[in-house]
């Protein structure tokens, strides 16, 4: 099968046909529907080359992950992102490689491996933003996108961090709380602006943080959380209520408070923070901030095609996606 015999059953020209497939934005959603559903149904499949040579494009976009302690991508957060943006890369026919500081068996850069690759844009899920090699790959002008970060000149999707801390402080205080801490994870940009909405959420309802209710912990680390909690439960003035920096980093939290013999929410409350599938298998269920990565990586993918498909002309944007208080049980009510 052809694009010239698609072109025939479509009843449209082989260049419509051409771009249809291609996504290009000048045929009606109608027509391009039509071309891509007989396209599916004869079984017709582009020549991965000839596309590139007539297209200077290789469909291709790059995936740059560098894992600094936060779990990998088998952590279900990043796990979503991943599905959603390979999901919907797929959908606009883009193919997905990993991109390395190494070639074989020669340290590569990461400008020069997305080139020697030929990939059309690159994707940055993780939070190594502040990375020479990162930054250099951010300057280069090949298009990319970046999860919770930034680049000047780059797109972007960043979850609404400081509304989800916000929301998060605002529900823990109106079940009587007037003590809460934080653990938070390393000092990373989407730390910053958490500790930061913890801070001004905490200053407009009227509440003293002391210094050590402030605890540096590391995201999807237990036993960093475990030691966090030893040493908040230690203050003679202890927290009512401690926020972790993310729901693995919890279970860490969890368990000390068990070891001490003290219930949750009975004698200490708890909130986490992603809202994970398998964290809701635990009883008492978990208060958390759900994010909503699947969305996360489609947005990430739509954005890094509209970089590609628009090149220079192209102006990134910053999109940000809300996510969901889910209320659970470790947050107990409290007399005012």
């Amino acid at each position: 099968m052809t694009i010239r015999m698609i072109a025939e059953r479509c009843g449209c020209s082989t260049a419509t046909v051409s771009k249809a497939l291609n996504g290009a934005g000048d045929v009606s959603r109608e027509t391009a529907e039509r071309v891509r559903r007989v396209a599916a149904e004869v079984g017709y499949m582009p020549n991965a080359a000839a596309r590139a040579l007539k297209t200077s494009r290789s469909y291709c976009f790059g995936m740059l992950f560098q894992d600094e302690g936060s779990g990998g991508l088998g952590h279900g957060f990043f796990a979503g992102i991943l599905n959603g943006f390979r999901d919907r890369a797929a959908e606009l026919g883009y193919d997905i490689f990993f991109i390395s500081g190494c070639l074989g068996h020669r340290k590569i850069g990461y400008v020069e491996h997305a080139r020697y690759r030929g990939c059309d844009g690159v994707f940055i899920p993780n939070e190594a933003y502040e990375d020479p090699g990162i930054q250099e790959l951010a300057a280069s002008g090949i298009p990319l996108v970046t999860i919770d970060y930034a680049y000047e000149g780059c797109g972007s999707v960043l979850s609404d961090n400081v509304k989800g801390m916000a929301d998060l402080v605002r529900y823990i205080y109106s079940m009587g709380h007037r003590r809460i801490a934080f653990i938070h994870g390393e000092d990373t940009y989407v730390t910053r602006i958490r500790v930061r909405s913890f801070r001004d959420t905490c200053e407009e309802l009227g509440l003293e943080v002391p210094e050590e209710y402030l605890m540096v912990g590391k995201y999807c680390r237990s036993a960093a959380s475990e030691e966090a909690t030893r040493r908040l439960l230690a203050l003679e003035n202890r927290p009512t209520c401690i926020i972790y920096p993310d729901d693995i980093a919890y279970l860490g939290g969890r368990n000390e408070i068990y070891r001490q013999g003290l219930r949750i929410p009975e004698d200490i409350s708890a909130a986490g923070y992603d809202g994970i599938d398998f964290i809701k298998m635990l009883r008492p269920s978990l208060t958390t901030m759900w994010q909503d990565a699947e969305l996360i990586g489609v947005s990430a993918a739509d954005e890094l095609a509209r970089a590609v498909e628009q090149g220079r002309g192209c102006v990134p944007r910053q999109i940000i996606i809300p996510g969901k208080l889910l209320p659970g049980e470790t947050v107990g009510r409290l007399p005012v």
